[in-house]
């Protein structure tokens, strides 16, 4: 069975790793091809995790580079459909909701090259969120649905799709992380920046919501630099970002807010691992940091993973000044939640997902 993983973007390569390396115990069963789409193109964004995760090179690399939605979408999906058609695969294997993920389902969905999507079903609700429509997309033109938690399995019915179809695995992303948790450990990363284990708080920030807004950003960062009169920001800082805080001539104390460049995964699960708490708009670190206790603010009103809000230690501050600052001093108070670890997030997702995969192999 020639199955094609896809990877693009730095979320991604968390959730290929694992399922890509257990793919290769079975050489048996599966010829594996791991395909890197360049969404994310530089060291810092990409080349770092492949050296982190113990990841091979990828087989094809197609150097997509950045562009708007629509131009990045649709040279992704030029590229890819020239190696389906060289390689014929039996099965294409997307993660997450970026554009990558999006590209590549539609191409291989016209091609009747079955999908397989892990992280099926997580739902927003906010189609203004350009990953809300990539996963929707996805899901409605994918064959086998990988799961996270039971919600997801619950909105993917409500759609239509068959509960045959739905297989709910865990998160792969965990995998990961106990895997180098250990490994995490010998970074120097806390001495490089100058912080001690306990004595700062990790910020990241990049989705167009809350960076491509001048007053929104502005607004922020005010609560930011507040924070920082009790605590420092340790902020590596998203290329995008970065361009849009210059672009606005937003002004802050570098001694309360530490920008640096993007760090690799071991670095950078060390700097949370270590933190107060977080503050971020990202989906992966919600569930990261719900699986390691670590308080977590999500700068967004909503979110596709509200187990970790519902079960886990994440909560929503949107990008309210007051809000922001008002939770953060809470939690250095002493005051925040206690959460859980989810059902089947154990380190063992991929083994569940290959184990189904050589089943239906068997079967068919």
């Amino acid at each position: 069975m020639k199955v094609v993983l896809v990877a693009g973007a730095r979320p991604n390569f968390m959730k290929i790793a694992p399922i890509f390396n257990e793919l290769k115990k079975y050489k048996h069963y599966f010829d594996t091809i791991l395909v890197h789409t360049g969404q994310h193109y530089d060291y810092n964004m990409s080349g770092s995790f492949f050296r982190d995760l113990e990841l091979s090179k990828p087989d094809i690399f197609l150097g997509i580079g950045s562009g708007t939605q629509a131009v990045q979408t649709a040279k992704i999906m030029v590229e890819f459909e020239r190696v389906c058609l060289k390689n014929k695969p039996d099965l294409v294997i997307v993660v997450g909701d970026v554009n990558s993920t999006l590209a590549c389902s539609l191409t291989a969905a016209k091609l009747c090259i079955p999908i397989a999507h892990v992280e099926a079903g997580l739902r927003s609700f906010d189609r203004t969120m350009p990953e809300e429509v990539n996963r929707v997309i996805t899901d409605h033109v994918s064959d086998l649905f990988f799961t996270t938690c039971e919600d997801a399995n619950n909105n993917l019915k409500r759609e239509g799709v068959s509960n045959k179809k739905i297989f709910f695995v865990g998160n792969v992303m965990i995998d990961t992380l106990e895997k180098l948790k250990v490994k995490s450990e010998e970074s120097l990363v806390l001495e490089k920046i100058g912080v001690r284990k306990n004595g700062y708080v990790v910020l990241t920030l990049h989705r167009p919501s809350n960076v491509d807004d001048k007053k929104t950003l502005r607004n922020m960062f005010e609560a930011f630099r507040d924070l920082g009169k009790h605590i420092p920001l340790v902020f590596p800082v998203h290329p995008r970002t970065l361009k849009q805080i210059n672009r606005f001539g937003i002004n802050f104390d570098s001694k309360s807010i530490k920008l640096m460049e993007p760090l690799g995964y071991l670095d950078f699960m060390k700097l949370y691992m270590d933190s107060k708490f977080v503050l971020t708009d990202s989906g992966g670190i919600q569930e990261e940091t719900t699986y390691l206790g670590i308080p977590c603010l999500t700068l967004r009103s909503n979110t596709e993973r509200p187990i970790t809000v519902s079960e886990g230690t994440n909560t929503l501050v949107g990008n309210n000044r007051n809000k922001i600052l008002r939770e953060s001093l809470r939690i250095l108070k002493g005051k925040y939640k206690i959460g859980k670890k989810p059902k089947l997030w154990d380190g063992r997702t991929a083994q569940r997902i290959v184990k189904i995969l050589i089943k239906k192999f068997r079967r068919d």
